[in-house]
């Protein structure tokens, strides 16, 4: 078998995978922080991370795969000042924090389950390890890289930077970064600028609060990681994994956690996920132009001219590396549409090929390449290309213009196994999806009936193709972009 070569964050560069404790993994992700839906951003981080697991499962390794959910201490700023976003919502829709954790946290996994993702092995929750934080928070304290400051506990960042690298997982240089934060007007009680909060003091009116010896309070953000971490994983495993947007301030305040506790990196390797776009701008609400998962199946958006299947997306979030920015686009997710059905429809071609006694193609190559595609850093991209070879050669056996043996068609349908449905994580989607997706194009087909209708100035038959869609329940709205339509 191939060695398997991942980009390692810290390291800047590709290595040979080596598990710590062959033949168990221990991988960590970062999980979604439950007060909100769950965005695009997270469900392409967690689907990369999904496929990970998959393959290193495939490969005969045992993993340990843990993914958090952040449901205390995240505040509105990473400089340790606003409110906590839960207890904020909880607030507003005066409900318990619990209940705004429970419905996120059902609706993330609605949303796992529908893209066909892998549940974690363990999904712990910050506030179902306040003890375990409260402890590394007092051991760092006592090593003399935390204080405490009127009931809050900070970490002494400029202290550390003396013995360790803390800017390893960036590159940056400290001395930037300490010039490009603001003076410390503003910020409480910290010693430095860099400074982060382990244990914040609570407000009276803060809904979420703890014991601890440095009275009432919660946790910080980022040590809710190293706590989960090394409880379920140990003081090192090998892959720890996020978005990259964690890189320069969680991940790199955990590191230095973990450093300051136990005296070691809490992981082999550090792995990232690059970030979405839209038409080549960064999706953000406020340019309108983000996207909730129930908005792209269903198409009702703006931006969307129609909806795609959860297998759709799913597909088209592969055929960019998941270190590479990913663009939406109408015209991507319809040729990626395109693409997916292909590629069933060529499995169920293989399912009645005939055999020949020769073959005319090399199918044990073919499924050399698509390992050797995934030991290169999980490369999806590359691995889909190879499985539209394996289509071309099944549509060409299916036409009698090349052979297969019995042994070729075997090994294809392996492959399709092994790569499309348990790599992958794709399925063959069920009936009532198909008829959705058949509606769908329809709908788009008589859409440019009336559009012509309009261009030609027949606003009689636009309006009666508009009254007719409505009366079959689909509502058309017009815009400056177009027409988009919803059920």
């Amino acid at each position: 078998m191939q060695p398997l070569f991942l980009y390692n964050t810290l390291t800047r560069k590709k290595e040979e995978f080596k598990a710590l404790n062959p033949p168990f993994v221990g991988m960590y992700v970062c999980g979604p922080t439950v007060y909100s839906d769950v965005h695009l951003g997270n469900c392409r981080t967690f689907m990369s991370f999904d496929i990970i697991y998959r393959y290193l499962t495939h490969l005969g390794y045992k993993v340990r795969y843990v993914r958090n959910i952040t449901d205390a201490g995240h505040l509105e700023s990473d400089a340790d000042v606003g409110e906590d976003k839960i207890s904020k919502k909880a607030k507003l829709q005066q409900l318990e924090p619990m209940e705004i954790v429970q419905t996120y946290t059902v609706d993330f996994h609605n949303v796992m389950k529908q893209f066909n993702a892998l549940p974690p092995s363990i999904e712990p929750t910050a506030t179902g390890h306040i003890l375990e934080q409260q402890e590394i928070t007092e051991a760092i304290i006592k090593k003399g890289l935390a204080y405490e400051v009127n009931g809050t506990v900070y970490f002494d960042v400029e202290k550390f930077a003396k013995d360790h690298n803390y800017t390893a997982l960036t590159g940056r240089k400290l001395e930037e970064l300490l010039e490009n934060t603001r003076d410390l007007d503003g910020q409480g009680d910290k010693r430095g600028r860099l400074d982060f909060a382990l244990w914040i003091k609570a407000k009276p009116e803060h809904l979420m609060q703890w014991s601890s010896q440095w009275g009432k309070g919660f946790p910080g953000w980022h040590i809710e990681c190293s706590a989960m971490s090394t409880k379920y994983l140990g003081e090192q495993f090998d892959i720890h994994g996020g978005g990259m947007d964690l890189q320069p301030t969680h991940h790199t305040n955990e590191i230095a956690q973990n450093i300051a506790y136990c005296g070691k990196q809490p992981c082999n390797y550090w792995m990232h996920t690059n970030m979405l776009t839209v038409e080549g701008q960064k999706m953000s609400k406020s340019l309108g132009n983000s996207f909730l998962p129930h908005e792209l199946f269903s198409g009702n958006h703006p931006k969307l001219n129609r909806g795609y299947s959860p297998m759709c997306v799913r597909f088209f979030m592969m055929q960019t590396h998941y270190r590479s920015t990913l663009d939406f686009s109408n015209e991507a997710l319809q040729a990626s549409e395109k693409g997916f059905e292909r590629l069933m429809e060529s499995y169920k071609t293989l399912q009645s090929l005939t055999a020949s006694t020769s073959s005319s193609e090399d199918i044990k190559a073919l499924e050399a390449k698509c390992y050797e595609a995934m030991n290169d850093d999980f490369n999806t991209p590359v691995l889909i290309a190879n499985l539209f070879e394996a289509v071309r050669i099944i549509n060409s056996s299916n036409d009698k213009k090349t052979t297969l043996t019995q042994a070729d068609i075997d090994l294809l349908k392996k492959m399709y196994q092994n790569f499309l449905f348990d790599v992958m994580g794709l399925k063959l989607e069920d009936e009532n999806n198909k008829t959705t997706e058949v509606l769908g194009k329809v709908v788009e087909m008589v859409l440019d009936i009336r559009n012509k209708a309009k261009a030609d100035k027949n606003f009689a038959l636009s309006d009666e193709v508009r009254n007719k869609l409505a009366a079959a329940g689909v509502e058309v709205k017009d815009g400056k972009e177009g027409s988009t339509w919803k059920i």
